[in-house]
């Protein structure tokens, strides 16, 4: 992983034979909202795959072109996500123009961040996620836990917010599997 990209490498058949697929830099997703902030989208689905020989072409389905920055139910989304140290990440006063980059850049994903509660959200998704570098603090409603580089985290549709208290970027493995959103709430709602 560098900070112009991630290299991603996807595997398929070539008759009855594995292969190399696809090898491509993924750039990352930085919004001027959200500076230090990035998301190098990886993989993303919005269904199931119907068979492992189906995929869309080569490189498969093309990461976060056109899709909600949340997947739907049975839908996914791999990213690699960079926090930066807290303040570095602090933008100037959000324009019309800024929330309207937001949108552009990540689709749907302000219908999930709660108002006036820096960076709180709730999503209907599963999330399995691993620390691949530096380290941050995860809120959730009962407290803070403290993650380090290797520890993985299954967040299970919980209100939470990540807090990088450290002088370095936080970077995480994370893979979003869309759930039913029945039960889930509303994007202001308290505990």
């Amino acid at each position: 992983m560098t900070e112009n990209g991630v290299r991603r490498v996807v595997t398929g058949r070539n008759g009855r034979r594995s292969a190399v697929a696809g090898d491509q830099l993924v750039e990352p997703v930085v919004v001027s909202a959200l500076p230090g902030y990035s998301w190098h989208r990886i993989w993303s689905q919005d269904q199931p795959p119907a068979g492992l020989d189906g995929l869309d072409g080569p490189d498969g389905p093309p990461p976060g072109h056109g899709q909600a920055h949340f997947p739907p139910p049975g839908g996914l989304r791999f990213n690699i996500y960079t926090v930066p140290p807290q303040g570095a990440g602090l933008g100037a006063a959000r324009t019309a123009e800024a929330e309207r980059e937001l949108e552009r850049a990540l689709p749907g994903r302000s219908r999930y961040m709660e108002t006036g509660q820096d960076g709180m959200h709730r999503t209907p998704t599963l999330d399995l996620i691993c620390v691949l570098s530096g380290e941050v603090w995860l809120e959730l409603d009962d407290g803070e836990i403290h993650l380090r580089q290797g520890d993985c985290v299954v967040q299970n549709g919980t209100r939470h917010a990540w807090r990088n208290r450290s002088g370095a970027p936080c970077s995480m493995a994370v893979v979003l599997i869309g759930a039913s959103q029945a039960g889930h709430g509303d994007r202001n709602e308290r505990p």
